[in-house]
């Protein structure tokens, strides 16, 4: 995000906070630790999740501001490979085009950048980003999904219990 001269971010997503992003977490961390006991899942027994803030804009906002809330599964001392930057790199495809990895790898590869993850697992949900490394791709997607479905129902239930305003910050 863009930062103000104190260098704190501007323009974060009023409904979709990183509160909410933690919430989405925990509401998902049940499915999420379940389907880490099966093998087909991915062997790793690891997961990293990153969640972008959906006000922020690629070209304008840094893409490191822009992360709202990132969350480790399983004890990061024993990782065998450095599944943040994994779930980093992917958020940032997806965030920078709006597009899910699979998408991108598997229809529209001429996005790609030499410096871009080639490897899918990250989804974008009527704005939200939300990159997951850990299991294999196509779980990795089913997993960061669930956590954007529960991530945008926050932000509607939230939405729905503050009244209209010509400014939301004036309530």
């Amino acid at each position: 995000m863009t930062a103000t001269a104190t260098g704190m971010p501007k323009g974060r997503a009023w409904f979709a906070d990183e509160s909410a992003a933690r919430k989405a977490v925990q509401m998902a961390l049940p499915l999420i630790e379940r389907a880490m006991q099966e093998k087909e899942v991915g062997e790793s027994g690891f997961l990293y999740i990153v969640i972008m803030d959906p006000a922020s804009q690629p070209g304008v906002d840094e893409f490191e501001v822009s992360i709202l809330y990132e969350h480790a599964v399983g004890d990061r001392s024993k990782w065998d490979a450095d599944y943040a930057r994994f779930a980093r790199d992917k958020a940032r495809v997806v965030w920078r085009t709006g597009r899910d990895g699979h998408s991108i790898r598997a229809v529209s590869p001429h996005l790609l950048t030499s410096s871009d993850c080639g490897i899918w697992g990250a989804i974008c949900l009527d704005g939200i980003v939300v990159g997951v490394s850990g299991c294999n791709p196509w779980y990795d997607e089913a997993l960061a999904g669930s956590i954007a479905y529960c991530f945008r129902a926050i932000a509607k239930a939230r939405a729905i219990k503050q009244p209209e305003t010509p400014r939301l910050a004036d309530l």
